[in-house]
């Protein structure tokens, strides 16, 4: 309690110090009005002030006013208006050199101007969207408080003579309105306006619905019908000048007729309901197994109708799923017939590889990324070095801001695209939303300053820094073995302290989300040392095992491996996610447990793991039981030997669990495609931890060896594994293919005699087979024989 006393004193101290920073040369906009130009297009020339009004009368209890006159004497004024325009009422608009950034589409410039005592903030907008994105600019850069020394705070730091346009087109993100979604189907009407509007203010100009794909399974938290909600999204995008795209898969065999038929009236219908709608998405094989040779002339038929309604709709494809020869088709058609219906292609996971779509492509056609940015683990980009305890617990959907890992990520496709709509599940991914759509707008922005800006709109702006090193030490977080990352309480304890400073915070639901990260993280940190520590000293016992013991030895290791007496402060962490864990779903329609209804667990469900064993107890529980119905004690003795010394197999002797992240200097893989950790039984599973990581073709190299002792190779795994030792192809003396069973290979004296090895497995052909059904490695031994 003494050590969060003294953070919280300097956390004040720190938040003190920059409150007095920014206030030097600041503009005073507490009385401020708003005149807007009457050559702003409607609706822009209504959205744009509401969206100024609100946002800062939520943020202040201020009310600007719009007013038809400059105003006398001193009063401040927003004056909003285009490039276009020469003056707005009495007033020059100032004038730029004619090829600024805010005569480029949905460019911008913000400017302070002084006349007299008189100040005037000009948002100068290329087109309605510029207008917009200036707005969203003012916004976000803004200190704005209810009560700052006991009075509202609405000031700009100034002077500001700022202009900016995007780097890339298009900049967007899927709200699906399905069961799948762990909050979005949660949400109402206005919530989708206010997100959809919050997206805006940081640069996005998309939005990507998910039209009847699941009408047949509604969500139980669903407002409105699927149907209804489709059409009101459409209406919010019109309102904010945002581009509407619409995700529609073709899950049905396209050569039937009458269910062709159906899907393209379907698609009319709605076509003809929408007030917007700028792109459709067909996604060519996942989901659906449709031939191009179908899908293409279907997405002609449907672009005839889509035109009929909104004649400067495009149509989209990925090639997401499509083997070899399915991809060369659809090139060749472009070639042969250059469709002029189709805008371009969309890269998402799945697809070919983005560089060799956008080479392969010809330039009249766009292309757009489609990058997963709400999955952490089974995904296009899983988190590298992921620990084991935050895939069983955390797992493919949690609260996950990854703003350097995304940067990196945005960084290294974005130049091969025209820009991104991001897939996404949920609100869970938000600060992902905004690092990608403020990348897309100026690639070259510094992570911490979006950071800045993003805690700065949302929650304090006299804590932006604070809160946004403390978004970054979430990240952290999830670098590396759990056990070893000691910052993760130091990251607890800086949100435990902001959760305290920032009391007005409690009910805004971006704010919970971070909060109750800090919390998970350093709960399954704390669990996780006391169980492994645990599974030690059970271990110590079976080890001590013999033919006249063996009932009271499995019995006393799993009194110990069952020791559940957590300490006073885990406790505590938990009570506190279970708060946090109603108010998301309140605040926001998370659905982080399976009281909330989710569709499934593998969907932000973490509650329902938050006490996953982060030990072995389940599958000892299970061997225990197996070991019992063995018919002799040398048997039984033996197989508790093996699970005693599982890893440590003895002096000279090697053991590597080859996708743990705390794996040692021997294994040189590293998977990259999250496909070897695990997700069985709805994430219940009893299997041995180490069983639940793998890979397919580890390799390991081995110094230091005896040249002259004899050595054995014990795989476990599941499948095939084709050995070689020193490039040389070994026959096995032990092969079984089951589930957690063992393969062994005698390694020839001559290839140890230098002391080392090098271990490689050949990848068996199993291209046939989904891969969670292929071959799988997931513990290596060296055995040195005595």
């Amino acid at each position: 309690m003494q050590k969060v006393n003294f953070l919280l004193s300097c956390t004040i101290l720190l938040i003190s110090a920059t409150s007095l920073q920014c206030k030097a040369q600041a503009v005073d906009l507490k009385n401020a009005s708003l005149i807007i130009s009457a050559s702003i297009p409607s609706p822009m020339r209504e959205t744009a002030p509401e969206v100024l009004s609100q946002e800062i009368s939520k943020r202040t209890g201020i009310t600007l006013k719009n007013v038809a006159a400059w105003p006398k004497g001193n009063v401040p004024v927003i004056a909003l208006a285009l490039a276009s325009d020469k003056t707005l009422l009495i007033r020059n608009v100032p004038a730029s050199n004619g090829n600024g950034p805010e005569s480029k589409p949905e460019g911008y410039r913000i400017v302070t101007e002084t006349n007299g005592n008189s100040k005037t903030i000009w948002i100068i907008g290329a087109d309605t969207r510029g207008v917009l994105f200036g707005a969203g600019y003012l916004l976000r850069h803004l200190k704005m408080s209810k009560s700052f020394m006991g009075k509202p705070l609405l000031e700009l730091a100034g002077p500001v003579n700022v202009a900016s346009s995007p780097a890339y087109a298009i900049r967007g993100h899927q709200l699906g309105y399905r069961s799948t979604a762990n909050t979005y189907d949660a949400w109402s009407v206005a919530q989708f306006d206010q997100y959809i509007r919050e997206l805006a203010i940081f640069g996005s100009n998309a939005v990507e619905g998910i039209p009847f794909h699941e009408d047949d399974k509604p969500s139980p938290h669903f407002k409105i019908p699927a149907a209804q909600m489709r059409i009101k999204m459409s209406g919010i995008c019109q309102k904010y000048d945002m581009d509407y795209w619409v995700w529609t898969p073709g899950t049905f065999e396209l050569k039937d007729e009458a269910k062709r038929k159906a899907e393209l009236d379907l698609h009319e219908q709605f076509y003809k309901e929408c007030p917007r709608l700028d792109h459709i998405f067909f996604p060519g094989g996942d989901p659906g197994d449709n031939h191009p040779s179908e899908v293409l002339p279907f997405l002609k038929e449907l672009q005839s109708k889509l035109i009929k309604y909104h004649p400067k709709a495009k149509m989209w494809i990925s090639l997401q799923g499509f083997d070899t020869e399915q991809i060369d088709y659809f090139y060749k058609y472009l070639e042969t017939e250059k469709p002029t219906w189709l805008q371009g292609v969309v890269s998402g996971p799945g697809s070919p590889p983005i560089a060799e779509t956008r080479y392969r492509l010809p330039k009249q056609y766009q292309h757009r990324q489609y990058p997963d940015i709400t999955h952490q683990v089974r995904c296009e980009f899983p988190v590298e070095k992921f620990d084991q305890a935050y895939a069983l617990t955390l797992g493919r959907e949690s609260v996950n801001p990854r703003p350097n890992a995304f940067a990196k990520i945005h960084a290294k496709y974005a130049p091969f695209t025209d820009g991104f709509v991001s897939y996404s599940d949920g609100s869970h991914d938000d600060v992902n939303k905004v690092l990608w759509s403020m990348r897309g707008w100026d690639p070259q922005l510094d992570v911490h300053s979006i950071l800045e800006e993003y805690s700065n709109f949302f929650f304090n702006p006299m804590a932006a820094s604070t809160v946004a090193s403390g978004i970054e030490g979430l990240e952290q977080n999830w670098k590396g073995p759990l056990a070893e990352n000691g910052g993760i309480e130091m990251t607890y304890l800086n949100w435990r302290i902001l959760e305290r400073v920032e009391e007005t915070l409690t009910d805004n639901w971006r704010w919970q989300m971070l909060v109750f990260r800090a919390y998970y993280d350093q709960y399954t940190r704390l669990r996780l040392i006391r169980e492994q520590r645990l599974e030690k000293q059970a271990n110590e016992v079976l080890a001590t095992a013999n033919q006249t013991n063996l009932q009271q030895v499995m019995d006393s290791a799993m009194i110990i491996v069952n020791n559940n007496r957590a300490a006073p402060i885990e406790k505590d962490i938990w009570k506190h996610l279970d708060v946090l864990s109603e108010a998301m779903y309140s605040s926001i329609g998370f659905q982080t447990s399976s009281k909330h209804k989710p569709r499934s667990p593998e969907r932000g469900v973490v509650m329902d793991f938050v006490d996953y064993p982060l030990n072995n107890r389940w599958w000892l529980a299970d061997e225990f039981d197996k070991i019992k119905k063995m018919d002799s004690p040398e048997k039984q003795l033996e197989r508790l030997k093996m699970i005693a010394f599982w890893e440590n197999p003895g002096m000279g002797s090697y053991y590597d669990d080859i996708s743990s992240v705390a794996k040692g200097p021997r294994v040189k893989t590293i998977s990259d495609d999250a496909t070897d950790v695990a997700w069985w039984d709805n994430g219940m599973s009893r299997k041995r931890l180490s069983t639940q990581l793998f890979q397919r073709e580890p390799e390991l190299d081995y110094e230091n060896l005896d040249p002259h002792g004899r050595y054995i190779i014990r795989v476990a795994g599941e499948g095939d594994a084709l050995l070689r030792v020193d490039g040389h192809r070994l026959s096995p003396t032990v092969y079984n293919k089951e589930p957690e069973t063992f393969k062994e290979w005698i390694v020839p004296l001559s290839l140890t005699r230098d002391g080392k090895i090098s271990v490689t497995f050949d990848g068996p052909e199993e291209s046939q087979l989904n891969w969670r059904k292929q071959s799988k490695i997931s513990d290596i031994w060296l055995l040195k024989q005595h």
